[in-house]
């Protein structure tokens, strides 16, 4: 497994990102909170750069007639096609066995560092 120094704290402002590539491969980096999360910035339905797209809410489970909008800011929609996935898990609203492969991501002094090798599947557990 190896580490990579992707950005410092400062370099995304909070509900950003940056794309980087470790290692052949695209890897987008969110601020949420200031928490940090990385995603493979490829979409599991028909390979998108999933990283570029819009980040929102959703539409949350709720009764007949009763619409629910939540998650706001915590939601990256695909720009191809409009999945939607939570960034926090990579998994998507509407099944969660799909899902986008997420990276370890720790702030050690100041620093973001991302993790290739401790990837979590695109599949289900």
């Amino acid at each position: 497994m190896a580490r990579h120094i992707v950005a410092r704290v400062e370099d995304i402002p909070h509900g950003g990102r940056k794309i980087v590539r470790l290692e052949g491969r695209e890897v987008g980096i969110f601020n949420l909170d200031d928490r940090f999360y990385a995603l493979k910035n490829v979409c599991p339905h028909q390979g998108a750069r999933v990283c570029l797209g819009r980040i929102v809410g959703t539409t949350l489970p709720s009764e007949v007639y009763e619409f629910k909008y939540g998650l706001e800011g915590r939601i990256l929609r695909c720009p191809w096609h409009e999945w939607e996935y939570d960034i926090t898990t990579g998994r998507s609203v509407f099944d969660e066995n799909v899902r986008i492969v997420t990276y370890a991501v720790e702030v050690v002094d100041g620093e973001i560092a991302v993790t290739i090798g401790a990837e979590r599947p695109a599949a289900a557990d």
